[in-house]
């Protein structure tokens, strides 16, 4: 009885001893191996450029339309019934080529009523002369008195003046009967005839006959904003960007093509347009082939300047503080994660032009910006942009055919196990 009570409280601290050993034994190891996984994992792979300077071109896209280099509306300036319409609509007419024939009757017969008045003029004017030559001589004997010799030189004078208004006014109609054959006043494109034969026309009509219009060169009118013009000119005056040569000037048509030739600057408004906040600037191009027609819609991409020593960084590669600014991650050289702040001047494609806040050399990730942080370890590699899918081809399709490639290439294996096995 008392050996019983002797081994009760040892059989106690081994049932204890024992419980708390299996508990020990019983903890998951996972939690450790994870945190030993986590620490001897590999840096996070990246993609990065290596900042290089170069002179960059800045220029900003803004909308225009064009519009004809001159325009001329024919209107006759005589009146009469148009006899014949000389020209082809809508074909190229030059200067001084007769479009409309009008009824010249009437100028005819003003002419010659001209010519006889002048004749008439210029025969009594004739006749005074001869007597003033009497009257001089006359004079010198007493046979006719001053006064009368004056009044003859006074006629005289005014026989002339109503021979130059007789020679005038034969002029006159000269030109009225040349109005009887309306020219075209410029080189250009002929438009829609207004009026046809046996119409009547007047002189200075509010409706014109044909409105022709030159095109090679032909203008471009684009509207910029008043804040990038303000922009331009501080960056002008600061010398950030040099403008010394010609101002160039690409245009990109509706339908997303290029045109092949490069324009000019021609002018920009001396005001802002206050209901739109713009300014006009015109562009001049060359139109040799009639491309451009008046009012087509494009997108002009004018070459403000040239940036003399600006970064071309991806799009993909910038990011926004909180506060809005612009920033990249750089690598430095013990392979930590820096952000630093950029300033941008416009974009080129697909490309942010950076003026502010690199240094040559700096390596700027581009590709997994969004899986890393700053002061986080990686692996620089060099950024190999992807290449783009073929047109027509189903990128899923094609991932499932490359997935199902290895399937069928390991199946001959699988087949060929089994017959050694067998």
């Amino acid at each position: 009885m008392m050996s019983a009570k002797l081994w009760a409280p040892a059989l106690t601290a081994c049932t204890l001893a024992t419980s708390i050993a299996l508990v020990g034994c019983s903890k998951d190891p996972k939690a450790g191996q994870d945190a030993a996984a986590q620490q001897k994992m590999p840096p996070t792979e990246v993609g990065v450029i290596v900042a290089q300077p170069q002179s960059v071109e800045q220029s900003v896209e803004l909308s225009g339309r064009t519009t004809a280099y001159q325009i001329s509306e024919v209107r006759p300036q005589t009146n009469g019934v148009i006899l014949k319409r000389l020209f082809a609509e809508g074909s190229y007419v030059r200067e001084g080529q007769a479009l409309y024939e009008i009824d010249s009757r009437t100028n005819n017969a003003n002419l010659d009523s001209a010519k006889a008045d002048l004749l008439n003029q210029q025969a009594n004017l004739n006749a005074l002369r001869v007597k003033t030559n009497r009257y001089r001589q006359l004079i010198g004997i007493n046979a006719v008195s001053k006064q009368e010799y004056d009044d003859l030189v006074a006629q005289v004078k005014q026989g002339e003046a109503s021979v130059a208004a007789a020679q005038a006014a034969v002029k006159n109609a000269q030109i009225n009967l040349g109005y009887s054959t309306v020219r075209s006043p410029i080189s250009g494109q002929s438009g829609r005839s207004n009026f046809t034969a046996g119409a009547l026309v007047t002189a200075s009509q509010a409706d014109p006959l044909v409105t022709v219009q030159q095109l090679d060169p032909i203008y471009v009118d684009i509207n910029q904003s008043s804040s990038e013009l303000l922009r331009l000119r501080q960056q002008l005056s600061k010398g950030s960007i040099d403008r010394s040569n010609n101002t160039k000037v690409r245009l990109k048509l509706d339908d997303g093509s290029y045109y092949p030739i490069e324009g000019n600057l021609a002018f920009s408004d001396a005001s802002v347009n206050q209901d739109t906040g713009t300014i006009t600037v015109r562009a001049v191009f060359a139109n040799p082939n009639h491309l451009l027609l008046p009012g087509m819609y494009a997108t002009a991409q004018i070459v403000q300047g040239v940036i003399p020593s600006a970064y071309l960084i991806p799009q993909i590669a910038v990011t926004r503080t909180p506060t809005g600014q612009a920033s990249v991650f750089v690598v430095n050289a013990k392979g930590i994660l820096e952000t630093r702040l950029i300033e941008t001047s416009g974009t080129q494609g697909q490309n942010w032009i950076v003026t502010k806040g690199l240094n040559p050399g700096d390596k700027i990730v581009v590709d997994g910006v969004a899986k890393v942080k700053e002061g986080q370890q990686v692996n620089a590699k060099p950024y190999q942009p992807k290449a783009e899918a073929p047109q027509g081809t189903n990128p899923a399709a094609a991932q499932q055919k490359n997935a199902a490639q290895p399937a069928e290439n390991a199946k001959p294996q699988t087949e060929q196990k089994a017959t050694s096995h067998a």
